[in-house]
């Protein structure tokens, strides 16, 4: 006689629940981000973002034509979320006080979203990004930093051209400290000062007065 067992055991064995239609857009970027950060972004792939998600091979297609467009997606989002925690930062009526806080945000931002940061400053734009319309609003982030600039210097045609400058050397002055704190040279270097702590604060202040200096 057959058991209920028996014929358990002869049965195929069940795929995770698909996530529903609406959903699946949402749950690709997910599970992308996932295997980058577990596998690298040289091994994205539609196959294994779908496997992984239970649906059939063919479903990540219906959103992402591509595996760069699920890539350019990712990264959309990274840049969103970037600037979303820039907006959220705290805010001060002196521009300068308003700066330092924004250095901060930026550089909190780089250390608690390690992979995300990786994905839009050190991962080259794959050429689905022409594509995706959204990913303009990874200027919003640079905008930021230029509409607290334009409070220190100015909104006018004359001042522009410093405002953008001033943007580029904040934005790359932030960026070079993220490498440094994210390596591994500085309990190397036999620094008489907290690494942590007083290096942040003396290259913000010195960011934040060489922007405000005439």
């Amino acid at each position: 006689m057959k058991t209920a067992a028996a014929d358990a055991s002869r049965a195929p064995a069940r795929k995770r629940s698909a996530a529903p239609a609406p959903e699946l857009r949402e749950a690709c970027i997910a599970a992308a981000r996932e295997a980058i950060a577990q596998h690298g972004i040289e091994n994205l792939s539609l196959r294994d973002v779908a496997r992984s998600l239970g649906v059939s091979h063919q479903a990540p297609y219906k959103h992402y034509p591509s595996r760069d467009h699920l890539l350019a997606e990712v990264m959309r989002c990274s840049f969103q979320q970037f600037a979303q925690a820039l907006d959220a930062r705290r805010h001060f009526d002196d521009p300068a006080q308003d700066l330092h806080s924004l250095c901060r945000q930026y550089l909190g931002y780089a250390q608690q979203h390690p992979l995300e940061y990786r994905l839009m400053f050190g991962t080259p734009w794959p050429a689905a990004v022409q594509e995706c319309e959204q990913m303009h609003k990874s200027t919003h982030a640079f905008d930021i930093l230029r509409q607290v600039l334009r409070r220190i210097h100015g909104d006018g045609a004359r001042q522009r051209a410093r405002v953008d400058l001033d943007a580029m050397f904040v934005w790359s002055a932030m960026h070079g400290l993220v490498g440094v704190m994210n390596g591994n040279c500085l309990c190397k270097l036999d620094l008489q000062v907290d690494p942590l702590d007083q290096v942040v604060q003396h290259v913000v202040d010195r960011v934040a007065r060489a922007v405000t200096d005439e």
